[in-house]
């Protein structure tokens, strides 16, 4: 699938607009006036992805457009509003200094250090926002700082977690929104995704209180599960946070088994405990019976993309299958579904995601790591390397997906 991956980065390249200044610039949506420098949806998902993509593919094209992509988010880092990983200056950081550290530019690592010092200069001694979790507040934050190499900022960001935990019947849990009513309980914005920051700095750091109120927060989700012994399924949240719009139960990364397995497979690495190894099998068990990647029923598997959607399920079968030694044959049924939902022309290949409550149901396609080419490439050039039996690590490692540990 190395063709489909170099036509995804053909339109991703064929969507950057040049500054004056000869850096290069992407919007989310193809046409949009808006700059997207973020990791989510912008430039810094799609750099990192062109970093994958020039360490993979030897061509100096992808290179050269990451260091220009470089040049245009570090024209963000002081005056872009938000702080977090995904929509804000520490994302930034994290993809420059990921330019910096695989291509050596001295510029990227100035920048990446001043962003860096914009978000610790933000801090209220609490957090940074509204949101207190891994997408959009400290979980996030800690997680890029950490792969900055800056272990100050990381522990300035999970702290706070040890003064805020709210005790559950099941062990504890945290507000992750401000005035919502609502315990989310996956990665993206619950539980989880506070247990992989506090496990990760805690190792990082040598501090157990870290590591056992981490411990403690993988308890609560882990009582909360209603598809055992042999599966693995937890609520989105509780109360149902909009129930009239978000279904009760999902099964990508962001708030279903495919997220919750990369931290259990964090807790294992870290504690040594194959218990939990055990509860990521159960996690796939659920994914692969679910009916993913198939479209069952209108709403249930829309998205092709890495945050929601199928990219994202690769990514944890791909990491399977390095540490386990097991079999690709559900990531073929991945990248063959990815492959069909391709559009495909003289402009490369991207991917359309599904709305089916509004007409016309297909998106327009989007360039970033979330929802789009960014993120689906991504994986799929990664899927290419461990099918030809080579490194299944990838170029730059996500902040948020545990490496590769064989067993």
């Amino acid at each position: 699938m190395s063709e489909l991956a170099e036509q995804g980065l053909r339109w991703l390249l064929g969507q950057a607009r040049p500054a004056r200044d000869g850096a290069l610039i992407w919007t989310t949506h193809p046409g949009d006036d808006e700059i997207d420098p973020t990791l989510y949806g912008g430039a810094a998902g799609i750099v990192v992805t062109l970093l994958e993509a020039h360490r993979q593919l030897g061509d100096d094209r992808y290179a050269d457009a990451a260091v220009r992509g470089a040049r245009g988010i570090a024209a963000e880092v002081e005056r872009w509003e938000h702080s977090s990983l995904y929509f804000g200056v520490c994302g930034l950081a994290f993809s420059l200094h990921a330019v910096a550290d695989r291509l050596g530019d001295d510029e990227a690592a100035a920048a990446s250090r001043r962003g860096l010092d914009v978000v610790r200069s933000r801090f209220d001694g609490e957090r940074w926002g509204e949101q207190f979790e891994l997408l959009g507040g400290n979980a996030g934050i800690a997680l890029g700082a950490l792969a900055c190499g800056d272990l100050e900022l990381a522990l300035l960001a999970v702290e706070p977690y040890l003064r805020t935990a709210e005790p559950t019947s099941g062990g504890v849990h945290w507000e992750v929104r401000q005035s919502t009513p609502a315990r989310f309980h996956h990665i993206s914005h619950g539980t989880l995704g506070v247990v992989l920051a506090l496990v990760a700095v805690g190792e990082a750091t040598g501090r157990a209180d870290l590591t056992d109120l981490a411990l403690a927060a993988a308890a609560d989700v882990v009582s909360r599960d209603e598809a055992g012994p042999q599966g693995f399924l937890v609520p989105h949240s509780d109360p149902q946070h909009r129930p009239e719009l978000i279904e009760r139960y999902s099964y990508g990364w962001c708030h279903g088994p495919a997220g919750d397995a990369q931290v259990f497979r964090a807790l294992e690495q870290v504690t040594g405990d194959a218990s939990w190894r055990a509860i990521g099998d159960r996690c796939w068990h659920t994914v692969i019976t679910s009916g993913v990647p198939q479209r069952v029923r209108p709403g249930f598997w829309d998205n092709s993309g890495r945050c929601c959607g199928t990219a994202g399920v690769l990514a944890l079968a791909c990491d399977r299958y390095a540490e386990e030694s097991s079999d690709l044959s559900f990531a073929d049924v991945l990248v063959a579904d990815l492959a069909s939902r391709a559009t495909i022309d003289a402009d490369g290949a991207r991917w359309s995601n599904v709305e089916h409550r509004a007409t016309p149901s297909d998106l327009p396609p989007r360039t970033g790591w979330a929802m789009g080419n960014a993120g689906i490439v991504r994986e799929l050039l990664r899927h290419d390397r461990l099918a030809s039996g080579d490194d299944p690590a990838y170029a730059v490692t996500w902040p948020d997906q545990p490496p590769v540990r064989r067993r």
